[in-house]
């Protein structure tokens, strides 16, 4: 090869980890695309084996710093599975309001500073902020409140500690949670502007085939619980999770990539999916909007998974909103429980989409082995056939290299705030083939 077969994008911005795409082409056209991620594995599974089960919430909490609650309800409904513990009614509600302020901070944060600034060829969150400042301030406070909720409820904004099997170590003061009332309110209104703005957004025109796959559940937008379903048809128990699903190794990539067990095919998490499975679920005011801002029922357009998350970030505001005007401090913080011998998994909605986890206990309360599935390694193959499919598009229609390298970027980031949330590398590069 000579130095003209290769181009590289040394850096992009607003993702999150190490890794890299590879564009292979064959006599001008795209024969290949690859999402490389070569950062170590952290071995959290190895890590708690032999560890008492109470300490799994905080553990695995660290696995990402945007995403904690869902690491930490996924362990906790998994090893209460296992135990055979029934949480109360207020415990588990308890639990969703947490889990509102995940979404809003990750949410909010998303679709402001690392996605957003896509639509209007912006570097960053802070060059976008100069030509709508006003937008970005309101997403900066949205993102706020939803860290307070995390403070109030789960002890600390980030990794909160007040998360426990059975359920929390202590309520929350009746006093703070009356406090965030105003906040909410003004959140339910101020996720629907910015919903109403986003929508105007230029999106480019690229809808695929997916298979979508979320939980679903028959009373509520799924968060802590559901049935996993498709859009193929699958409706299945979350313990029916492995039979349908399996991960496997790629060579060009240290991240094992999810596909279904049979068809060996790719499939699409996050919040299209869950829009897509519970649209009649969202709450009133997101369900409306929906409407409004003409987010088709069956939308196939990866670059429209913004306006999905706007929608659920008013969900999220509004659903808080009526368990914080509801919350009483009285009752049992915890449900108390006996070890025993046994296995249980579950599986949650993360902001981007299911998160599964497995584990199996001893007699004595220890970890013997456990197993976690993040979406963005469900995620990967879609990612890379879209790449494909897009970049090719573009391609026919006369686009420069340069041009391509920059609809990657943006391309990666539409899917996950775990990819796009800081200030690693990753290289593109171009290998012609002779």
């Amino acid at each position: 090869m000579t130095s003209n077969d290769l181009i590289e994008v040394p850096i992009l911005t607003r993702v999150e980890g190490e890794g890299g795409v590879t564009i292979r082409l064959r006599d001008g056209a795209i024969e290949n695309v690859q999402l490389n991620i070569y950062e170590p594995p952290r071995l959290f599974e190895a890590l708690l084996r032999g560890r008492p089960l109470e300490e799994t919430p905080d553990i695995t909490a660290r696995i990402c710093g945007i995403c904690p609650v869902a690491y930490q309800m996924s362990s906790v409904h998994a090893l209460e599975a296992a135990l055979g513990i029934q949480i109360t009614p207020k415990i588990r509600r308890l639990r969703r309001l947490l889990y509102c302020g995940e979404w809003i901070e990750s949410h909010a944060l998303h679709i402001h500073l690392l996605h957003a600034p896509d639509f209007f060829g912006a570097a960053s969150g802070i060059a976008l902020a100069q030509r709508f400042p006003d937008e970005i301030k309101r997403g900066l406070q949205l993102k706020k409140f939803g860290n307070r909720m995390l403070d109030v409820v789960g002890g600390r904004a980030i990794h909160p500690i007040n998360v426990r099997v059975g359920g929390f170590h202590r309520l929350p003061n009746a006093q703070e949670m009356a406090s965030l009332i105003p906040h909410f309110e003004w959140g339910v209104q101020a996720a629907t502007e910015a919903t109403r703005w986003v929508a105007t957004f230029s999106f480019p025109d690229f809808e695929q085939p997916y298979e979508y796959v979320s939980l679903s559940h028959p009373d509520e937008y799924p968060m802590n619980e559901g049935e996993i379903v498709s859009s193929t048809g699958l409706k299945i128990p979350v313990t029916e999770y492995d039979q349908n699903f399996v991960e496997e190794h790629v060579a060009h990539s240290t991240a094992l990539h999810a596909v279904r067990r049979k068809e060996r095919t790719s499939y699409f998490l996050g919040p299209l999916a869950r829009i897509n499975h519970n649209r009649d679920r969202l709450s009133p005011s997101a369900r409306s909007l929906a409407d409004e801002v003409g987010l088709a029922a069956d939308c196939r357009n990866p670059f429209k998974n913004i306006v999905a998350r706007c929608l659920e970030l008013v969900h999220a505001y509004e659903e808080a909103l009526a368990i914080l005007r509801d919350y009483d401090s009285s009752g049992i913080a915890h449900v108390d429980y006996e070890y025993r011998e046994g296995s249980g998994c579950a599986a949650t909605e993360a902001p981007r989409g299911i998160l599964f986890h497995e584990y199996r206990v001893d007699q004595a309360g220890k970890i013997v082995s456990g197993r976690i599935i993040p979406p963005t390694s469900q995620n990967q193959r879609q990612i890379e056939r879209d790449l494909l499919e897009h970049l090719t598009s573009r391609l026919q229609a006369g686009a420069s290299r340069d041009e391509l390298a920059i609809d990657c970027e943006r391309l990666v980031r539409t899917y996950d705030p775990c990819i796009s949330c800081s200030t690693h590398f990753l290289k593109v590069r171009w290998e012609e083939c002779s």
